[in-house]
């Protein structure tokens, strides 16, 4: 039993733990995916760049040597024509591969492999083509690019007439040689600008992504900040709450276990302590203690019920605290016993406090279920002067009091000067009319 609730706990740390920490791996997951996007997507776009200085540059070749070719018919030549030429081809064969419909990958790699680019960087190529090809910057360069197509056939068609021409020799007619010379010139000049517009587009592009990757991954790590600082700030409310909670908690338990539960006095424990520190002040000049039992309280219970004296026990203790000083403690000892601390208190103040209460109580009528009932109160008072007496004394003394005045008929206070014998205080009626 105990192994599995030590399991349960331990699947309910975990699942909190992972509650907590979740947030921050969904974000560094995320900053991570778009820091390994933002890399493929410039890897693809550096690869293009790569493959156009390539494409352009066998374009030039090409036209160079076929150039070339057309004035010396040396076959050598007409290879390096060949194999210059093989380069834009194989590019422009992987872009169709590419915009067909279904995408032929394997073409498209060939193509590209053809156009010279690293193998490495041909993945990146198809990738970037197939899911970005709508992107303004990329339709863009790949309209340029398309752009070539026609002059890349007329400049294979060049080449085969120009081989037909020389397979008889050189040719002789210099106008047409001009013409043929001036129209390889002319298409140098559109592939240039072709390339160059090329070029210019994804250049713009790049840096366009650049920046928008760039914002995106200030973004995500602000947003991990912002988390970070979020949660934080949580789990210190939290910590703050939970210590708030404790806090109350203490501090209610501390209240239970020096309170009365049923009319919020203090209790004997803390009536107790609270007289034994009083009884340590020895500067605090005179003490007065008195000691109260209820005279018809068993009656009241015996008649009505429990619930009827837990009510006046509730009354009773709201009538000893009317008037009190901020000092002075009132405490349910138990049962129907009540205790009063009077800390810098003369005995004739404590005899005059007591006697009001008796009269309080005396003129209080306790009513339930259309019953009424009288509520007297034996108390007994102890007026301490000497500091030394000890809380064994003190209470003994007016509990002692407060017997005597059971004795003697109940309803009346009786003191305990601490010489032999209790002496007996009756009222005084100018102060039992104040009270």
């Amino acid at each position: 039993m105990l192994r599995r609730t030590a399991t349960s706990a331990e699947g309910r740390n975990l699942l909190h733990v992972i509650k907590l920490v979740s947030p921050f791996v969904m974000v560094v997951v995320l900053q991570a995916a778009i820091a390994g996007f933002s890399l493929e997507v410039m890897s693809s776009v550096r690869a293009y760049v790569a493959g156009e200085a390539l494409w352009s540059r066998s374009q030039k070749n090409a036209v160079y040597f076929l150039n070339l070719y057309l004035h010396s018919g040396e076959t050598s030549q007409f290879a390096q024509y060949q194999a210059s030429l093989a380069v834009p081809i194989g590019d422009e064969f992987a872009r169709w591969a590419l915009e067909r419909d279904p995408v032929d990958v394997e073409a498209a790699r060939i193509g590209f492999l053809q156009g010279g680019n690293h193998p490495d960087d041909v993945p990146g190529l198809i990738w970037l083509f197939r899911y970005f090809s709508r992107v303004s910057f990329l339709q863009n360069a790949i309209r340029e690019w398309a752009a070539t197509d026609p002059m890349l056939l007329e400049l294979s068609i060049f080449g085969e007439v120009i081989r037909s021409a020389l397979e008889n020799g050189p040719i002789q007619d210099d106008d047409r040689l001009r013409f043929l010379s001036s129209r390889l010139s002319e298409l140098n000049a559109q592939f240039t600008v072709h390339a160059n517009r090329f070029s210019t587009v994804l250049g713009e592009g790049s840096r366009a992504i650049k920046v928008t990757l760039t914002c995106i991954n200030i973004v995500t790590a602000a947003t991990l900040i912002l988390l970070l600082i979020w949660h934080t700030r949580r789990l210190v409310l939290q910590r703050q709450a939970f210590e708030d909670a404790l806090h109350a908690e203490k501090e209610r338990l501390a209240w239970q276990a020096s309170h009365d539960w049923l009319t919020g006095l203090s209790n004997r424990r803390a009536f107790e302590a609270r007289l034994q520190s009083e009884l340590d002040n020895a500067a605090a000049g005179a003490l007065g203690l008195i000691l109260l039992d209820l005279d018809q309280f068993k009656s009241v219970n015996d008649s009505c019920g429990h619930l009827a004296g837990d009510r006046l026990l509730c009354q009773v203790s709201r009538l000893l605290q009317q008037g009190r000083h901020a000092h002075d403690l009132v405490a349910r000892l138990g049962g129907d016993e009540f205790g009063l601390i009077l800390p810098r208190c003369s005995p004739f103040d404590a005899v005059d406090i007591a006697e009001r209460l008796r009269r309080s109580l005396e003129l209080f009528n306790f009513a339930w279920d259309d019953r009424c009932f009288a509520v007297t109160a034996s108390i007994g008072v102890a007026c301490i002067a000497d500091r030394n007496t000890t809380l064994e004394d003190a209470m003994r003394r007016a509990d002692a009091a407060c017997y005597r005045a059971k004795e003697k008929g109940r309803n009346r206070v009786q003191v305990e000067s601490g010489r032999p014998g209790v002496v007996a205080v009756a009222a005084r009626p100018r102060e039992a009319a104040r009270a």
